[in-house]
């Protein structure tokens, strides 16, 4: 019996290890990519407190799923990926009665001034208008900081594709800015 005892040991001894080593991955995860993530839920559901219910669960389905995590490098994609998916379930487990509101912009830790306030809503704002098939790409590569590839990997789509959806939403932007322009323009002159 003294022998059965001391082979579980070692045995007990690598899986407490192991699951050592599951934490510190998933804690340097959560650390390095919280705020992209959030960040990410934000432009998606423009509520913080969806936002961050999303990247909690992001991170629930995150841990559960780690040892899935071969690159450490993808981890951002990774997590991004599951991040869309849970927004996605939000929408199949509930009916959302939906209103209009404006969306209100994530304050930053220093104000910038009113000026630059303005032009950060602006913008937001415009992006919001966008197609999401042209905001999604646009947010993933501003907000991510993904490439074009990565960005074609996430969404499912060819790399061409994502190229020209950026493209065109940021032509989208500054056709925007130029109206805006001609308006004031009219409007002071």
């Amino acid at each position: 019996m003294i022998s059965v005892f001391k082979r579980k040991k070692p045995e007990q001894d690598a899986v407490s290890k192991s699951m050592m080593i599951k934490q510190k991955r998933y804690e340097a995860l959560v650390y390095a990519l919280h705020g992209d993530l959030f960040r990410y839920a934000y432009w998606l559901c423009h509520d913080r407190q969806v936002a961050e219910d999303l990247v909690q669960e992001t991170f629930l389905r995150a841990w559960k799923a780690l040892d899935s995590l071969k690159d450490e490098k993808a981890a951002k994609a990774w997590l991004i990926t599951i991040l869309r998916r849970e927004n996605a379930r939000r929408f199949e487990r509930k009916q959302f009665d939906l209103v209009d509101i404006d969306t209100t912009p994530v304050a930053d830790k220093q104000s910038l001034g009113l000026e630059q306030d303005m032009e950060n809503e602006w913008l937001r704002r415009h992006i919001a208008e966008l197609a999401v098939e042209y905001r999604e790409p646009l947010l993933l590569q501003v907000i991510g900081g993904f490439s074009g590839e990565e960005i074609a990997e996430i969404l499912d789509l060819n790399k061409n594709t994502v190229m020209t959806r950026l493209f065109r939403a940021r032509n989208q932007l500054k056709e925007a800015l130029e109206q805006d322009k001609n308006a004031r323009g009219r409007c002071n002159g």
